[in-house]
């Protein structure tokens, strides 16, 4: 089967890649292992969209990204998803429901009479044989678009990819829902407090250690809950690898149900809750990266380095979680968005290959900031133009061209770009 572009993994990144390219006139098919479009935000229930909006001292979240990023946007919140941004700190981010996400990537993606979507699909060659189910088809893609999370594609291709050491890769998180809590008791302080009454437990021994730093936000549905446990990878972790990824799950769920008991046993505000889902997989922060023609450094991210080739925004701060203290976050100088060239973008040993998402080309901390959804969904956008005009016989298609086609700011000085 041939096709223009074909792209791999169905998360927010891989969504706005396939839908992008498909608007273009590009005959694409996405494939994505779940049965269900989303990736992270809604296999592993992460229920906050960052990356949306301008960094700024003042309150008022100002939508940093033209075309697709924004569009899903007020689509969640048109659909009832999201009641809109919400200020988190020095940061707005977009809360929103997974189950919301889920529908609206539907609705995005069947609107697109050129994009095919397999689900339940993995790619197991570099000579792009899929399968669904036990069924096999061969593929012939003109442009390949990777935004498997892992460089799933890549690595199959034997293309160079980057992995931090085990003991500095972003932990993992499992992230599970609970119903029926009295969500005021969840204000600041209640939540403080509630951390406290955690910490004294795992030191008197009635958690396990793994529950220690555990967070808790109401959704603003009703009585639902979320709570987010980081874990522990282990010093010789591999994300990649499935034995230990299913150890990481099954230890997820065994902290998770250990702390939803203790929660209703010993909390007023718990008394009546019920343990409601578990994710379909643990939630990934990080493992391989694409080595690209260009890599995004950490400074890249703290000065904001201008490129002439910029085709996307991250708007993120580094937020490193390598420790089970919590985050320890890394300011731009002046609130500066990261600029993403193209060349991050596209792999450094294959004509046709593009990523985006959190394996795009960068290095371990620049990584801590652009792996969050909003940027994933401005560097989709971007890969998956290129990856169109690619298609469309233009086989060096430059920055140039992707910001015309995207509709792109004239200006990529910082100041002017907010």
């Amino acid at each position: 089967m041939k096709c223009d572009v074909l792209v791999l993994g169905g998360g927010a990144a891989g969504l706005a890649a396939a839908v992008t390219a498909s608007r273009m006139g590009a005959h694409t098919v996405l494939i994505e292992r779940h049965g269900a479009l989303g990736g992270m935000a809604t296999a592993a229930l992460v229920h906050s969209i960052c990356g949306l909006y301008w960094l700024r001292d003042q309150p008022g979240a100002v939508s940093a990204h033209r075309g697709l990023p924004m569009e899903f946007a007020n689509r969640l919140i048109r659909a009832g998803a999201s009641s809109g941004p919400v200020r988190m700190g020095r940061m707005d981010v977009l809360p929103h429901s997974p189950p919301g996400f889920a529908a609206v990537a539907d609705a995005l993606a069947e609107e697109c009479p050129n994009l095919e979507v397999r689900l339940h699909t993995e790619c197991l060659s570099s000579a792009v044989e899929i399968s669904t189910r036990g069924q096999r088809a061969k593929l012939d893609p003109r442009a390949i678009v990777d935004t498997s999370g892992d460089a799933a594609f890549a690595t199959l291709a034997g293309l160079a990819t980057d992995q931090a050491p085990a003991d500095r890769l972003q932990r993992p998180a499992l992230i599970f829902s609970l119903h029926t809590v009295e969500v005021t008791a969840l204000d600041d302080n209640g939540r403080l407090r509630l951390a406290h009454q955690i910490a004294a437990a795992v030191s008197a021994g009635h958690l396990l250690p793994g529950c220690l730093g555990s967070h808790l936000r109401a959704t603003g549905r009703g009585s639902e809950v979320y709570v987010t446990i980081d874990l522990a990878g282990g010093p010789d972790f591999d994300p990649c690898d499935p034995a230990q990824l299913a150890a990481l799950e099954s230890e997820g769920r065994l902290l998770a149900t250990q702390l939803a008991a203790f929660l209703r046993a010993h909390h007023p505000a718990f008394q009546q809750s019920e343990l409601a889902a578990f994710p379909a997989r643990v939630g990934i922060r990080e493992s391989r990266r694409i080595r690209g023609r260009a890599i995004v450094t950490s400074e890249d991210v703290l000065r904001g380095t201008e490129h002439p080739d910029v085709v996307a925004f991250g708007t993120w701060p580094i937020e490193l979680r390598e420790r089970a203290t919590g985050p320890r976050w890394r300011f731009p100088e002046a609130n500066r968005p990261t600029q993403i060239p193209l060349d991050a973008l596209r792999a450094a040993q294959a004509e046709n290959v593009w990523t985006a998402g959190r394996c795009l080309s960068c290095d371990h901390e620049a990584q801590a900031a652009l792996r969050v959804i909003g940027t994933c969904l401005a560097t989709g956008q971007a890969a998956g133009t290129a990856a169109a005009l690619q298609a469309s016989g233009n086989a060096e298609p430059t920055a140039a061209d992707v910001r015309a086609a995207i509709d792109f700011p004239k200006t990529t000085h910082a100041a002017e770009c907010r």
